[in-house]
């Protein structure tokens, strides 16, 4: 329609304005001339292309070790074409053209790569000129069967036994990469083998079932072999071939049988209960979990024995009660199977050969079996606070045909019950009391005589109750405001008993007081009530009262118990701010008891341990003086007054080692043989160095008087060394002492001493030896 009204106009315009030249553009491009003169409005006019296209076909694979050629390009326009151009796919290389239009192949094609290639012609005349724009063609390359069926995996396939014709086993399918719309790719499937059993559809490569009589028992897995071929399956065509693993899965078609049909069972007497005696084995051509049998047994027999399923479904006998040699010696019954019927699959196929019903023999064996009590448990009853001598009996026999006699005994030593070992009877050693133990429980055991087969029993004995405590008081905290008035209730009392027996107490004071009342509620519970008041914190009087409470039962017990009641400040609520506490009158308890008297204990033992460590101290001392190994040490001390730090220690028992006994101490017998050497030296001998006279008593070569003396009288006259000694220290000494300075050095220097040393022996032990080495000689 549109062709039509372009076709109306360009004719309109023809003749209207028969000169005007009209360009036309490309079916798609853009208007290439517009309207001259009259005309104001574009005209698109359509030009018709004058190519001639032919089908243009290439072989696939075909070989080109030189150029060929595969058609022409040709156009309707009768002109002078000097060359063509072409562009698109494979333009000048996989295709060329000549100048008379003749299109080649340079090299051969893979349809499988690529099957079609999109090209442009365009057509020049000899100056260059378009004469023919450019037009589209295609260059389609032809298939060959050039490739082979392709199986891409493994296939697999299962199939139920006794399965119908046409069912579906397994779907194969192959893979061919020629082109599929001709011969060369279509696929057809065949079988290789196993023909009879299974089929397969040619086109779909479905395996099916070709029979209905597929048995696992006979054979549970087939592979076939799958042939794939090209060329729609003629001769010519390429194959592949791959193998199907079909496995024949089982269903319940068999029934399970007795593998005997005589078992033959020995089980001991004393065979524990509800355990396996035997096993009545099965066979079932199914896999297990196809295999469901069902056992029965006789109604007389199913009440001592039955039959259980074993993780391999076998029959397992079981005991259900106690067998005895002694009654029963043997038991004859039958044992059936049967299967499920609701998962038994059609016709069994050993229905007519399957023995289902098995003959069971069991012999019971004689073994010798301990005692047998006649019950399981025994229960006893006494009252307490009693000597019972006939509890109860317990009695057992021996259910062997020897009938031992038996012993009976009681494991526990602690048991305030015994017994009789002949009898069994029960008797107590003391009276029992149900507030320390209620219930008492042991073990009798029976032996057979001599030293046969024992078995124990439990015994429990049950201690009635008797009212035999007397009741206890139980108070709340009691007590007592200064501004308490007559009428106030100042606490609550309950009261406990250790009886089971249900208690009526009953409330009241065991003497009569001024200051108190007691209001029993008839609950087990009673107030006291102030009768007096107000009090005061600063009388010393303790307030107490006697509670006496009865329990009402029979006998009758009654206990006093005295209440302290302490006075406080309170404030308008009745809270106690500061109480005096009142004289506790409801004795001491053992345990407290025992704890004060342990702790008296610790303290004495301590305080003897103290005492004899101090007297050992002092007998230590004493040995130590009556030894007469008393050491002194010299001390010097340096100018520089450095304190404690510039002394140096000497010990003085090694000067004085030497000198006769060792011992710088007096002793009576050896007085006069070891007189001061400052007494018997004078001191101007001493500053001119000089030997002492020969009639006085030389001093021992290890006296500490000779090496000072020597050391002093070299200080003295040695006027060209510094004090690097002592003496200053020692000239300065005891400025500020009584006894002044005791060294010589002052002395020494003044050409005579006139010193009375005899004050030393007044200054204590302390200067004893000072006394003893300055004073005797003054006395001299």
């Amino acid at each position: 329609m549109a062709s039509l009204q372009l076709l109306f106009l360009a004719l309109a315009v023809q003749l209207v304005a028969p000169s005007v030249d009209l360009e036309a553009e490309t079916p798609g491009g853009p208007v290439e001339g517009v309207q001259k003169g009259s005309l104001s409005h574009p005209v698109l006019v359509r030009r018709k292309r004058e190519w001639i296209w032919n089908s243009l076909y290439v072989e696939e694979e075909k070989p080109a070790p030189i150029p060929y050629k595969i058609g022409q390009l040709k156009s309707s326009k009768r002109l002078e074409v000097k060359n063509f151009e072409i562009d698109g796919e494979g333009a000048n290389t996989i295709f060329t053209v000549d100048h008379k239009g003749d299109l080649f192949v340079t090299r051969a094609l893979d349809r499988e790569e690529k099957n079609a290639y999109h090209l442009t012609a365009r057509m020049y005349d000899g100056n260059r000129q378009l004469i023919e724009d450019s037009g589209d063609f295609v260059v389609q390359v032809t298939d060959i069967n050039d490739n082979t069926p392709v199986f891409p995996r493994a296939y697999n396939g299962s199939v139920m036994e006794r399965a119908t014709v046409g069912t579906k086993v397994a779907e194969v399918r192959a893979t061919d990469a020629d082109d599929p719309t001709t011969a060369n790719g279509e696929i057809r499937y065949s079988l290789v083998q196993d023909q009879a059993a299974f089929q397969i559809d040619s086109v779909t490569g479905v395996i099916t079932c070709k029979v209905s009589s597929l048995d696992r028992e006979t054979r549970s897995q087939y592979v076939v072999v799958v042939k794939a071929q090209d060329m729609r399956g003629m001769n010519s065509g390429s194959t592949a071939t791959t193998s199907v693993s079909i496995t024949i899965a089982d269903i319940n078609d068999n029934l399970a049988s007795f593998v005997r049909r005589l078992y033959e069972l020995q089980v001991p007497e004393n065979h524990r209960v509800h355990e396996n005696i035997g096993t009545l084995e099965l066979e079932d051509r199914d896999q297990i979990q196809n295999k469901e049998p069902i056992f029965s047994l006789p109604e007389d027999i199913s009440k001592l024995f039955s039959v259980q399923r074993s993780p391999s479904k076998d029959a397992n006998l079981m005991l259900n009660k106690p067998l005895d040699f002694e009654t029963t010696s043997s038991y004859v019954f039958n044992v059936d199977v049967t299967e499920d019927h609701g998962h038994l699959r059609g016709y069994a196929d050993n229905k007519n050969s399957a023995v289902t019903s098995a003959r069971v023999i069991i012999r019971v064996l004689d073994v010798d079996e301990p005692p047998v009590f006649t019950q399981s448990t025994y229960h006893f009853t006494v009252e307490e606070e009693r000597m019972m001598n006939h509890i109860g009996t317990v009695t057992a026999s021996d259910p062997d045909k020897a009938k031992k006699s038996i012993r009976y005994s009681i494991p526990d030593k602690d048991s305030a019950i015994t017994i009789n070992p002949h009898t069994g009877q029960l008797y107590s050693l003391r009276p029992l009391d149900r507030e320390l133990e209620a219930t008492h429980v042991f073990q009798v055991k029976a032996q057979e005589e001599p030293n046969g087969l024992e078995s124990f029993v439990k015994v429990n004995i049950t201690v009635k109750d008797i009212n035999d405590n007397k009741p206890e008081l139980v108070a709340d905290e009691v007590f007592l405001c200064e501004n308490d008035m007559a009428g106030t209730m100042i606490g609550i009392v309950r009261a406990t008993d250790k009886d089971e027996q249900p208690a009526s107490y009953r409330f009241s004071l065991a003497s009569q007081s001024s200051n108190f009342s007691l209001r029993d509620y008839g609950n087990g519970s009673a107030a006291l009530i102030l009768t007096t008041g107000p009090f005061s914190l600063d009388d010393p009087k303790d307030h107490s009262v006697d509670v006496r409470i009865s329990d009402g039962g029979s006998p009758l017990q009654t206990s006093i118990t005295t209440l302290p009641i302490k006075a406080c400040s309170c404030d308008s609520r009745r809270i106690y701010m500061k109480c005096n506490a009142s004289a506790r009158k409801m004795g001491l308890s053992a345990h407290a008891l025992a704890s004060i008297l342990l702790c008296i204990l610790t303290i004495l033992v301590i305080v003897i341990l103290f005492v004899l460590r101090k007297r050992y101290q002092k007998d230590s001392l004493a040995h130590m003086k009556n030894s007469g190994e008393i050491h002194e040490q010299l001390v010097t001390y340096d100018e520089e007054g450095g304190g404690e730090m510039d002394t140096n220690g000497y010990d003085v028992s090694i000067l004085s080692s030497a000198c006769h006994d060792g011992s710088l101490l007096r002793r009576p017998d050896h007085h006069q043989q070891h007189a001061a050497l400052y007494a018997a030296v004078p001191e101007a001998s001493l500053r001119r160095h000089q030997p002492p006279p020969q009639q006085q008593p030389a001093a021992c070569k290890g006296d500490m008087a000779v090496m000072i003396e020597m050391k002093k009288d070299e200080a003295d006259h040695d006027h060209d060394g510094p004090p690097y000694d002592t003496l200053h220290i020692y000239r300065d000494e005891g400025a500020e002492s009584l006894a002044e300075s005791l060294s010589s050095l002052g002395s020494s220097s003044s050409g005579g001493s006139n010193l009375d040393y005899d004050f030393l022996s007044d200054w204590g032990p302390r200067f004893r030896t000072l006394a003893e080495l300055y004073g005797l000689e003054q006395q001299q």
